[in-house]
């Protein structure tokens, strides 16, 4: 398998592209600000062919890059309901009034062909069966994407701004909620295998095992308190 990222733009999100192997059609995670020439690189690099776009979530900092990138490779997006109005109107997502700028010149919108996430739907795009887990939290339309464990790599888990490295995705923006983001951590996140690896909405991957037994957030929901006050600063968009 063939999973290639890199951080994009103002808010260093990361763009991952998902691959049986290197030559063959590809999935796009969260084309974010200013990604399109990345994953233009990375295409050419790899030899891939895109199929889809499916993104953890619809903050400007994750789906900037749609609309290009769907447009430039005919390929449609998928999105969960709740998050969808995001992609036409990122000003409400992030509380802000219309028309205030946002960080230089966006094309916001919808591409032309828009799918909806479902929570335990199986997605089969280009050769790849992957889990999708609906984890609000950090926005009502949250989702996470799992690959199974394959002969080269142990199971993957994008989460999104649901679970970074030491931490969790911030709370405080419109339709981002402390209660379901636990939810969301104890019943998306704890079931999982230790030696899963978790490639985040931002920062560095690491692993289920690694976070269960250091982030201070997963271990107070594993430990069933839950209100996350003492822990380390959220992060994300």
């Amino acid at each position: 398998m063939l999973i290639a990222g890199f951080p994009a733009g103002a808010w260093g999100t990361n763009c991952y592209l998902v691959a049986p192997a290197a030559g063959e059609e590809c999935v796009i995670i969260d084309p974010g600000h200013q990604a399109a020439e990345g994953v233009e690189e990375t295409l050419r690099k790899h030899r891939l062919k895109p199929v889809a776009v499916v993104l953890t979530h619809g903050h400007i900092d994750h789906v900037a890059s749609v609309v290009p990138v769907c447009g430039a490779h005919d390929v449609p997006a998928w999105i969960h309901p709740a998050d969808r109005y995001m992609m036409s109107d990122p000003e409400k997502a992030l509380g802000r009034s219309t028309g205030m700028p946002l960080m230089g010149e966006l094309t916001v919108g919808e591409p032309d062909d828009v799918h909806e996430l479902t929570d335990g739907a199986a997605l089969k795009l280009a050769g790849l069966e992957m889990t999708v887990r609906h984890a609000p939290g950090h926005t009502k339309g949250s989702v996470t994407f799992g690959l199974p464990e394959a002969a080269d790599i142990p199971p993957v888990f994008f989460s999104g701004d649901l679970l970074f490295a030491g931490s969790i995705g911030r709370t405080d923006l419109p339709g981002g909620d402390m209660a379901e983001m636990l939810d969301s951590l104890a019943r998306v996140c704890l079931p999982l295998d230790d030696s899963t690896v978790v490639l985040s909405g931002h920062g560095p991957q690491t692993t289920i095992g690694r976070e269960r037994a250091t982030n201070p957030y997963l271990r107070e929901v594993a430990a069933g308190q839950g209100d996350g006050g003492t822990a380390a600063p959220r992060r994300g968009m």
